[in-house]
């Protein structure tokens, strides 16, 4: 444990956070009070559908938001209690790759086509850690052979147009890996795989986070993924999280009208039936309903739902942004 990091204290704490875009409409939050934690070594999914701020949400704690179309409002993000968003550039490039890594959806426009693989992991490697050419070529072609890459030392040479989408990935992941950060972003990691290699992936990443003792943030609208993956959940809508639990609690027993429609599109859950999409799309930001953002499209709604903006309350073990969370038995997994 390196100096600093108080026992029993999150690893990372994001409190507030609201990130704001311009628009013709002016500047409006695609991130709207954000608050949740991770402990050391836990994996937590952010889940929602496309546009909901899960990327941004992971993109404004690595401090990539910025410049004359994008700002954090309001917020802080701790990351053993110093707040990143504070933090020159200078200081949050030493926080990147060292102690908190991503990886994003895209491999292609993540690894730059002109350099070889190898060359942009000796890069990483040596902007952070005190390692030699040499050394750094060694523990780059370590890294492509931990993470399954065949005849890594063949491969160290490849450019990124001569691995299939599945080694590219690994390649990521590896260079996300290189300096064994404390925590892990994923921003939806197998979007773009089949099936057989989204399996291998995850398996993948699972297996060295149990290594490295790492936390993992997983971004994703796939529910399957998190159920076989996650610790706790936090599902965002249209900026905000309106619920949060523990995946065990969650899955079985959604409290929020949101979490339970998306868990009834879970693939598989009701074979023979036809997928029961929700109604509707998530509300643009300058045209939000009056009261709960998600009520136009809640078969659950009241007149006190179209009427008044619920809070994010506790619920024991979770947290849950609706008027009727005490009253509405919804439909989870298994039940």
């Amino acid at each position: 444990m390196s100096e600093g990091r108080a026992v029993g204290v999150p690893l990372l704490q994001v409190e507030d956070l609201t990130v704001e875009f311009v628009t013709e409409h002016g500047w409006l939050p695609v991130v709207d009070g954000v608050s949740f934690e991770i402990g050391r070594q836990e994996t937590i999914g952010l889940i929602g559908e496309s546009g909901c701020g899960k990327s941004v949400t992971a993109m404004a704690i690595l401090g990539l938001i910025g410049g004359p179309s994008g700002r954090v409002a309001r917020g802080r993000v701790l990351l053993d209690g110093q707040d990143l968003l504070v933090l020159e550039e200078p200081e949050l490039r030493e926080v990147r790759g060292r102690r908190i890594a991503m990886i994003f959806q895209e491999p292609m426009t993540s690894i730059d086509p002109a350099f070889t693989i190898g060359k942009q992991i000796i890069e990483v490697l040596r902007r952070h850690l005190p390692l030699s050419r040499a050394q750094a070529k060694q523990r780059a072609i370590d890294l492509l052979d931990r993470v399954g890459i065949p005849d890594p030392h063949r491969r160290f040479d490849d450019y990124p147009h001569q691995l299939s989408g599945g080694m590219r990935q690994r390649v990521l992941i590896a260079m996300a890996l290189s300096c064994e950060p404390d925590l892990l972003i994923a921003d939806e990691p197998t979007t773009a795989l089949d099936v057989t290699v989204q399996a291998q992936v995850l398996e993948l990443l699972a297996g060295l986070q149990e290594e490295l003792g790492m936390a993992v943030l997983l971004v994703t609208h796939d529910l399957a993924v998190v159920a076989e993956t996650c610790d706790r959940t936090i599902v965002m809508y249209a900026g905000e999280v309106v619920e949060s639990a523990d995946v065990t609690a969650l899955f079985p027993d959604p409290r929020h009208p949101y979490t339970a429609a998306m868990l009834a599109n879970l693939p598989g859950l009701h074979p023979g039936e036809p997928l029961r999409p929700i109604p509707g799309i998530v509300p643009p930001r300058h045209a939000l309903p009056a009261g709960c953002w998600y009520s136009p499209r809640c078969e659950h709604r009241t007149d006190a739902c179209g009427a008044t903006h619920p809070q994010l309350v506790d619920l024991g073990t979770r947290r849950v942004r609706c008027l009727r969370a005490d009253e509405l038995d919804l439909p989870g997994v298994g039940r």
